[in-house]
């Protein structure tokens, strides 16, 4: 099928504000999409044949890529190890962790006693439960503290709606009743004796906290958030002494205890909400360190407040706020305070004593990135981190905070080799029209010519204050061995150069977004590192907001557009109060149902709205069918649209995963069909510009 799909046009007039906007493809939501998310096969049948020939005609176009395509996933899959594990990590008398079998697509939970490393355990083999189903994520698995009993999340449509199972871990039998319609989200208390889970309504926000005595199937209420746009969520402090129920929104925090002796005790609010602070809970001997914007801090800042006494009134300054030095995450031991922090879109790891004394972790390298990886047990110095740069793979290592010795627990082996000297990393700064800097991430060969010859990629995302790190990636190197420079645009809206970066691209501000990427792009290109039309754009989700505005207002920069489960129906979404994220997304977007300027605002940059006769550059949109988040129709509407809208002949496709959502494939090989998808189109595109 090398003709493209016509979505017929059913105009349907919407008055809102005053304003009045017409969508033709609005039939393409099917009226009884909840029940979709929960059993594809619902599908209003006009929409599924419609989604069905979309597909069709994208195979088709790309059907001289398949060879390629195939190429591609024999290269990714060659650099990874058939047969893997993750470092071990101890908790009492066993150590925890994950590892594959060769040729699996799914992990396999297991443990070993501290004394007998040779004796593994099974807890949970993924790929027995997996290959019962179609599609198959699990979102959390653990222990409970006694050893005795693991709990796993499972979704089986890619819709997020997760069934909790329980197993005694000697037996491998069920422990009551599964944990039905869960956001995912769980945590065994201290006492091991009660479960606290996360209930999603119907429009998927995650709005109860329950506790479920282990061995019963009775739920007992905890808390109950009811204003539409907070999420809540559960966890249970390192220390093992307290359980901390949250609730928010991207602006706004509050946060409820509950000791772990007394599980059953109703929940206290530490501090009630106040618009525009965020706070956050970590428990540490007597005191709670407090991670908190509080006080004007936009980059964050630590305080300590009693235990007993927790209120904001009673907090104390425990590490300053310095702009520019954004606290990204914090972690408590007995004797050591950690957190990781943010500068110029590089991250270093701070350890303190009670004492105040403190050393650093950080690297030379021009763009790398440090994250913590956690652990169970409170009462160690030992931390484990992972360090990896665009050029570095993957390391895991555990510090000992007292003697500063650093162990290499496991490096990431390339099966089919990687040499890090035959790359290099650049990080540039591109300057946008109001004059921020905005910080480019780039790899490429050192051979690969910087005179505009060689193909780009250029990635960009930039909200809800997500990072793009400089992460290693051994799908990207499938490119990058072809002779591109691979880019990350750090675009404002993400959080690289700090909470106000973020700011800086959201609600009023977001088109910064936008000219950022566009700003990048252009800087790329003075630099060597791509020439116009020369470059493919990619982003995911709300980085497909990105991508459906940069087609819009600079097409001619592009060869080819990927737009992966895009955010691109901006205003109708943000206008059906119904759908699982517009209310907690309104302090991000605006809300156009209740403010014109809002409304104006979203409508001016929309991509969907903004579609008008242009030489669109090729463009491939994938969506998937259970997707909550951003919904199939989004990216189905805006293809119609664009289709009938461009003056090129490039063409525009979509490709719906009809068994999948907002994740896509979930099997380790799987997902590398996605990515085998992307690079050769970006190929092609380049090809036949």
């Amino acid at each position: 099928m090398t003709t493209p799909p016509v979505a017929r046009k059913i105009p349907r007039r919407i008055e809102q504000l005053g304003r009045v906007r017409e969508d033709e493809y609005a039939w393409m939501k099917d009226d009884n999409w909840q029940a979709v998310l929960r059993d594809p096969s619902l599908l209003r049948e006009d929409i599924a044949a419609h989604l069905r020939a979309e597909n069709a005609y994208t195979a088709a176009v790309l059907s001289g890529t398949t060879d390629l395509q195939e190429k591609l996933v024999a290269e990714m899959k060659g650099r990874m190890q058939e047969v893997e594990s993750y470092p071990a990590v101890p908790h009492g008398p066993w150590y925890y962790y994950s590892r594959y079998d060769r040729g699996a697509q799914y992990p396999v939970y297991a443990r070993h006693a501290a004394d007998a490393p040779e004796r593994e355990q099974v807890l949970l083999d993924v790929n027995a439960r997996a290959a019962r189903h179609e599609y198959f994520a699990v979102a959390a698995a653990t222990h409970n503290p006694d050893h005795r009993l693991f709990a796993y999340a499972e979704d089986t449509q890619g819709s997020e709606i997760y069934r909790v199972r329980i197993n005694d871990i000697t037996t491998g039998a069920a422990v009551g009743a599964p944990i039905e319609n869960c956001s995912g989200a769980f945590v065994f208390a201290p006492d091991s004796r009660h479960l606290f889970w996360i209930w999603r309504d119907d429009h998927g926000r995650p709005a109860r906290v329950y506790r479920r005595e282990i061995g019963s199937d009775a739920d007992t209420l905890v808390y109950e958030e009811k204003d539409a746009g907070f999420f809540v969520g559960v966890a249970a402090t390192r220390s093992g002494q307290w359980i901390i129920i949250t609730s928010g929104n991207h602006d706004t925090s509050e946060s409820w205890l509950i000791p772990a002796a007394t599980p059953d005790a109703p929940p206290a609010c530490v501090e009630p909400r106040h618009e525009g602070v965020m706070y956050d809970l970590h428990h540490w001997g007597t005191d709670f360190v407090v991670l908190t914007n509080a006080d004007g801090a936009i980059d964050f800042t630590l305080k300590l407040a009693p235990q007993d006494a927790p209120a904001r009134a009673n907090w104390r300054e425990l590490v300053p706020h310095e702009p520019g030095r954004y606290i990204t995450a914090c972690c408590t031991f007995a004797d050591w305070l950690v957190w990781r922090e943010r500068h110029e879109a590089n991250c270093r790891i701070v350890m303190q004593t009670r004492q105040g004394e403190r050393h650093v972790l950080g690297s030379g390298e021009a763009a790398y990135d440090l994250s913590l990886s956690g652990g169970y047990e409170y009462d160690t110095t030992e931390l484990r981190y992972i360090y990896q740069s665009p050029t570095t793979p993957r390391q895991w290592f555990a510090y000992d905070m007292q003697t500063r010795a650093r162990r290499l627990l496991k490096q990431q082996d390339v099966p089919s080799g990687h040499n890090p000297a035959d790359y290099r990393c650049w990080r540039l700064m591109a300057r946008a029209p109001d004059g921020q800097e905005v910080p480019i991430t780039i790899l490429g060969r050192h051979d690969t010519p910087r005179d505009g010859s060689a193909p780009l990629l250029l990635y960009g995302y930039g909200s809800y204050g997500h990072a793009i790190e400089p992460d290693f990636s051994t799908r990207t190197l499938s490119l990058v061995d072809r002779g591109w420079f691979h880019a990350v645009a750090h675009v404002r809206g993400g959080s690289e150069k700090g909470w106000g970066w973020f700011l800086g691209g959201r609600g009023r501000n977001k088109v910064n977004s936008f000219t950022d990427f566009i700003a990048c792009a252009e800087h790329l290109i003075g630099q060597g590192f791509g020439a116009k039309g020369k470059i493919v754009a990619d982003g995911r989700s709300a980085g497909g907001m990105v991508m459906g505005a940069i087609a819009n207002m600079r097409p001619d920069l592009f060869a080819g557009i990927v737009a992966v489960v895009p955010f691109v129906d901006e205003l109708n979404t943000m206008s059906d109060a119904s759908l699982p994220l517009t209310p907690p997304e309104w302090p991000e977007w605006g809300n156009p149902l209740e403010d014109p300027a809002a409304y104006d605002l979203i409508e001016s940059y929309a991509a969907y709205e903004q579609v008008r006769p242009r030489d669109y550059p090729a463009i491939l949109a994938m969506g998937g069918l259970t997707d909550p988040r951003v919904t199939y129709w989004e990216p189905a509407k805006w293809v119609a649209r664009l289709r009938e809208n461009t003056l090129s002949s490039r063409p525009v496709m979509l490709r719906t995963n009809m068994e999948a959502g907002h994740r896509g494939a979930t099997g380790r090989f799987d997902s590398l069909k996605d990515a085998a998808l992307i690079h050769a189109f970006a190929i092609w595109a380049i090809e036949t510009a």
